[in-house]
């Protein structure tokens, strides 16, 4: 048996790696019971988060109860899949809107309209998304949700991955959960964009989006679940710690999104659309199809201020 104590993990070195042993897979919300659905197909891709939908067409308009009902898939399952969907920028954009007013994003390059972030990907291009992140946790009202649209597919790879961070929150240790509740964490673009960005652009847009401040643990607004909410892309630091305390808090907090029971990886074909709930996931664009082209343009939605 391995000493603890060991040199291979020193007393005096915290263990910040993730939790082995069974995990709490808990799809639904306490008093929540799953319940058929009448308007399409749904094929579970995981055991708590992924679902392929069968039988809806994008490019028409949603009625009210067909609405609701996808609704309630993406609160159960947090990312929907769509296959053979062959729909315009505006259906897509039409599609969005059955969830609220779409936001813009400056910062990155724009498709037909300032409401859809095109991403062309080739090897003199590469891709900057292969990180796991919640989008634009930076802006005071993060997105409620994004729909992607794969315009080109590689012939391999360019698959996108998601992780449930309610899971995320449930398996971590009591001392941990305890330990972050009412924490708060500053959020900031500058370190996400830095990557690819250059210094003038960045110093022109800091005072359009300054750092702000999010809980360390988010209530999801509709299910009640807490989920964590933090990412290695724009978190920078936890509000009233030190440094040192901050910074190996965050490393564990953001190992969470790393482990497979949580995930559902998705592979991409033709006229594929997914749509996911950005207030409870993570997500990670696998990086591994180059010297080939994939191209997608996603549309988020305005989302609300967490708490």
């Amino acid at each position: 048996m391995l000493d603890v104590a060991s040199p291979l993990r020193p007393a005096h070195v915290p263990d910040t790696s993730i939790v082995e042993g069974p995990r709490v897979l808990r799809r639904l919300p306490d008093g929540v019971e799953s319940r058929p659905y009448d308007l399409f197909g749904l094929r579970p891709l995981g055991r708590v988060i992924g679902a392929e939908i069968e039988g809806v067409d994008l490019g028409r308009p949603l009625t009210g109860p067909l609405r609701a009902e996808l609704d309630r898939a993406l609160l159960e399952w947090k990312v929907l899949f769509f296959r053979d969907q062959d729909i315009t920028s505006e259906q897509q954009r039409a599609f969005a809107r059955n969830w609220g007013e779409l936001e813009t994003n400056p910062l990155l390059p724009q498709g037909d309209s300032d409401e859809v972030t095109r991403f062309a990907r080739t090897e003199s291009m590469p891709a900057f998304e292969n990180v796991w992140h919640t989008d634009v946790t930076f802006r005071p009202s993060p997105a409620l949700g994004s729909v992607l649209r794969l315009v080109r597919v590689p012939p391999f790879g360019g698959d996108t991955m998601w992780a449930d961070m309610a899971a995320a929150y449930d398996n971590l240790p009591a001392d941990v959960r305890e330990r972050i509740t009412g924490l708060r964490a500053v959020h900031d673009f500058v370190p996400g964009f830095a990557r690819f960005a250059k210094a003038g652009f960045l110093a022109a847009r800091q005072d359009e989006f300054p750092p702000v401040e999010h809980p360390v643990v988010r209530t999801h607004p509709v299910t009640g679940r807490r989920t964590l909410f933090v990412n290695p892309s724009f978190t920078t630091h936890i509000v009233g710690l030190e440094r040192d305390e901050s910074d190996e808090l965050l490393r564990l907090l953001f190992a969470q999104a790393h482990v497979p029971e949580f995930q559902v990886r998705f592979r991409w074909t033709e006229n594929a659309v997914a749509f996911w709930d950005n207030r409870a996931t993570q997500h990670y664009a696998v990086n591994d199809y180059a010297p080939h082209v994939r191209i997608a343009e996603r549309v988020a939605i305005a989302g609300d201020r967490p708490y």
